[in-house]
């Protein structure tokens, strides 16, 4: 969670500083900046819930623990 708020930092301060950002989206408003905002979400949702997938099955196929093979 603290990486993504990192990241839309990172981002509303590109769009303040880089001039041809600043040009696309001055008051950051438009377009450019919501959809650049909408794509860091995406794929910070996409990532998470790829990495809870990921964990369920490799949790599931563990079922018995290292302790039951014994």
């Amino acid at each position: 969670m603290s990486l993504y708020l990192n990241v839309f930092v990172l981002i509303v301060q590109l769009f303040q500083r880089v001039p041809a950002l600043k040009a696309l989206a001055p008051t950051q408003t438009e377009s450019p900046f919501v959809v650049s905002q909408l794509l860091a979400l995406t794929i910070f949702a996409a990532a998470t819930l790829l990495a809870v997938v990921r964990f369920r099955e490799e949790a599931s196929s563990r079922v018995g623990g290292p302790y039951l093979n014994v």
